[in-house]
């Protein structure tokens, strides 16, 4: 490996460092309600995101905000030493994908059946450094 490209490697390495995600995969909530929890967060610094999710009568914020305490314990394992309050942690990013449906049949009238969709989602957050944008 040659002195550029090892350069070049390490300098990502200490880009990413600050940059910390989290995943919850098969979250047994539709896709649209965690992305209106989602979408409160959004941007937003994490000491004021952890209170939004905290006081929210959504019921998908209590998985968001577990999912964001993931995302800064994870970032606390990469910086070790550096306190969150002086890092100035946001929320980068939150990207709600649709899980697989599970297909269910409820009954109904006349003899007839009904399809239920039991919707599920997949949920990445990442935060990051103010300072690095």
């Amino acid at each position: 490996m040659g002195a550029r490209k090892r350069n070049s490697a390490e300098m990502l390495k200490e880009s990413r460092k600050q940059v910390a995600f989290a995943k919850l995969n098969k979250c047994p909530t539709s896709p649209r309600k965690m992305r209106l929890a989602a979408g409160l967060v959004r941007g937003v610094e994490v000491e004021k995101a952890i209170h939004i999710l905290k006081h929210s009568p959504l019921e998908a914020s209590a998985r968001l905000h577990k999912l964001l305490l993931s995302a800064i314990a994870n970032w606390q394992a990469k910086n070790e030493g550096v306190r969150i309050e002086d890092a100035n942690l946001f929320v980068k990013e939150v990207a709600v994908d649709s899980a697989r449906m599970l297909k269910r049949i409820q009954t109904a009238p006349q003899g007839r059946a009904y399809r239920v969709r039991k919707r599920s989602n997949h949920v990445t957050l990442i935060i990051d450094n103010k300072e690095d944008i």
